[in-house]
C-alpha cells in the first residue's frame, strides 16, 4: 500500500502530470474506456496536498475534454452515419445514440452539456452531433461549457475528498469516486424517469385513437361488438 501511494506521490509531483491528464482527457472524448474522471479526481485528490496545482488540473483537463469532443464530432461529420449504423441493435452504446439522435434538434446544447458527465453518452452525442451535421460553431460554444464545467466538477470532486483525508489521500480517493458515481448514477435516473415521463402521452394518444377506431362514425360493426 505504502508503495502504491509513493508512486502517485511520485507522479503527481511530476510536472509530467498536466501533459498525462490532458491526453486522457483527449482520449476518452473518442475512446470512452479511458478513465479520464478516475485521472482528474485523482489530481484533485493529491491537489490538496499543494501538487499538482489545482487550477492547472482544471485547465488542462478542460482543455483535454474539449480538443476530444471536437475529434468525436470530426469522426461524426466524416463517417459518423456508417459508423453509429454499425452499432448492435439493443446495446448500450445503439441506445445512447438513439437518445442523443431524438434530441439534438430539439435541445442540442444541453444534451452536450449533460452528457458530458455520462461515460459514453458523451460520446454518442458528439459523433451523432458530427453526422447529423450539428453547426461547428453552436458546438464549440456548448462544448466550451461543457468541457469546463466538467474539467471543474471533476477535479474539485477529488480536492473535496483530499481535504476531507487529507493524511490519507488513498481514502479520499475513493470518497472523490463515490461521490463521482453518485453523481452519474442520479443523473442516469433522472434521465430515466424524463424518458418514462415522455412516453405517457404516447401512450395516451395511442389510447384515444384507438377508442376513436372503435366507436367513431368510421367504425366497423366487429370493432362495436368488440367494445
Amino acid at each position: 500500500m505504502m508503495d502504491l501511494l509513493d508512486l502517485l506521490h511520485q507522479t503527481m509531483s511530476s510536472p509530467w502530470v498536466y501533459l498525462a491528464i490532458f491526453t486522457i482527457a483527449v482520449l476518452d472524448g473518442f475512446f470512452p474506456v479511458v478513465p479520464s474522471e478516475t485521472a482528474v479526481i485523482t489530481a484533485g485528490v493529491f491537489a490538496a496536498t499543494g501538487e499538482p496545482s489545482l487550477p492547472a488540473v482544471i485547465v488542462v483537463a478542460a482543455a483535454g475534454a474539449l480538443v476530444g469532443d471536437h475529434v468525436s464530432y470530426a469522426i461524426g461529420r466524416t463517417g459518423g452515419a456508417r459508423l453509429l449504423g454499425r452499432l448492435p441493435a439493443g446495446g448500450r452504446r445503439r441506445a445512447g445514440v438513439e437518445w442523443a439522435r431524438r434530441g439534438i434538434a430539439e435541445r442540442g446544447g444541453l444534451i452536450l452539456t449533460v452528457a458530458r458527465y455520462i461515460p459514453g453518452g458523451r460520446t454518442a452525442v458528439t459523433l451523432t452531433m458530427g453526422a447529423v451535421g450539428y453547426p461547428r460553431r453552436r458546438f464549440l460554444a456548448f462544448d466550451a461549457l461543457a468541457a469546463g464545467s466538467w474539467g471543474l466538477y471533476s477535479a474539485l470532486v477529488g480536492y473535496l475528498g483530499g481535504l476531507a483525508f487529507e493524511q490519507d489521500p488513498l481514502r479520499g480517493l475513493l470518497l472523490g469516486l463515490g461521490l463521482a458515481l453518485t453523481v452519474t448514477l442520479v443523473v442516469e435516473v433522472a434521465r430515466g424517469l424524463r424518458r418514462a415521463r415522455s412516453r405517457r402521452p404516447d401512450a395516451a394518444t395511442a389510447a384515444t385513437r384507438t377508442e376513436i377506431l372503435a366507436t367513431g362514425p368510421g367504425a366497423t360493426p366487429a370493432r362495436r361488438a368488440a367494445r
